[in-house]
């Protein structure tokens, strides 16, 4: 198994800021533990119990408490499901099988099936939606609508503001401050997201991120999603070229609710009230 921390004291930092992030969950809640064939995999779940069920994935380097300054928003109509993934920071199995690979909807398989859910709507954002469409083409009678937030697999990847970003990365703190503004273009500056930014730069101080390439999902296959589908870009974003995204999923899907804005980057303000209304309408 590949270490994803840099040493030992640095995953126990990183999980005890987590816990304090996870303190301050604006919503009555539960924490879960679930058995998957990768083992343990953690998750929060809130929302009225009789909501409609989604299961909410975040991007590389995240975790379940990134989704604190939108929560409320969406738990408000849902009931959100809110997964650490694999090979990423936060208190899921630390594996990392390869992207394309089956075992990330055999995991998800197993989320659902712990979980009491047949099926589910997803939420995903950067990698979380890679992990959602993912999902979708290979177990579309389990994902009964899917909600993306700028999400991979879709459009280009930007070379160059990725090999600045690396750069910035490797500048100690002031590397990390301006690698973060990089990726946060756009994004509006409340107290929840500061949490949430200062903890995404105490992160990678001890967190190795994946380096392979993301699968892109071709045009054909893209048409198979049958169900409802929105997607959120931001035209700003450094990372993916997400008009160029907004474009392909248009192409592909004509019926889908394709939004592009273009003054916000890979942190896309008010995105969470859209997939609220969108993954509960019809779904009560």
């Amino acid at each position: 198994m590949t270490a994803i921390y840099r040493s030992p004291s640095g995953a126990a930092a990183v999980r005890e800021r987590y816990d304090a992030l996870l303190g301050r969950w604006p919503v009555p809640c539960e924490q879960r533990t679930l058995a998957t064939r990768l083992g343990d995999t953690f998750a929060v779940v809130s929302g009225p119990a009789d909501a409609p069920p989604v299961v909410a994935l975040q991007g590389s380097g995240g975790t379940a408490a990134h989704w604190l300054p939108d929560i409320a928003t969406l738990a408000g109509r849902l009931r959100v499901h809110a997964v650490d993934a694999p090979g990423e920071p936060g208190r899921t199995a630390e594996v990392r099988p390869p992207l394309g690979s089956p075992a990330y909807a055999e995991w998800l398989d197993d989320v659902l099936d712990a979980l009491g859910l047949p099926r589910a709507a997803f939420l995903g954002t950067s990698l979380g939606g890679w992990w959602a469409l993912d999902y979708a083409l290979r177990r579309p009678a389990r994902v009964d609508a899917l909600a993306l937030v700028n999400p991979s697999g879709i459009g280009r990847r930007r070379v160059a503001p990725i090999v600045r970003f690396a750069a910035y990365r490797l500048c100690g703190a002031w590397g990390r401050r301006r690698a973060l503004a990089m990726v946060a273009a756009g994004s509006p500056p409340d107290p929840a997201r500061r949490a949430i930014g200062e903890f995404t730069l105490a992160t990678f101080e001890h967190f190795k991120p994946r380096l392979g390439a993301i699968p892109v999902f071709p045009a054909e296959r893209l048409r198979e999603l049958a169900m409802p589908v929105q997607a959120q870009f931001g035209a700003r974003d450094v990372l993916l070229d997400q008009r160029d995204a907004a474009a392909r999923l248009r192409e592909a899907l004509p019926d889908a609710d394709v939004r592009l804005a273009e003054d916000a980057g890979h942190f896309l303000p008010g995105w969470a009230g859209a997939a609220a209304e969108f993954l509960s309408r019809g779904r009560a």
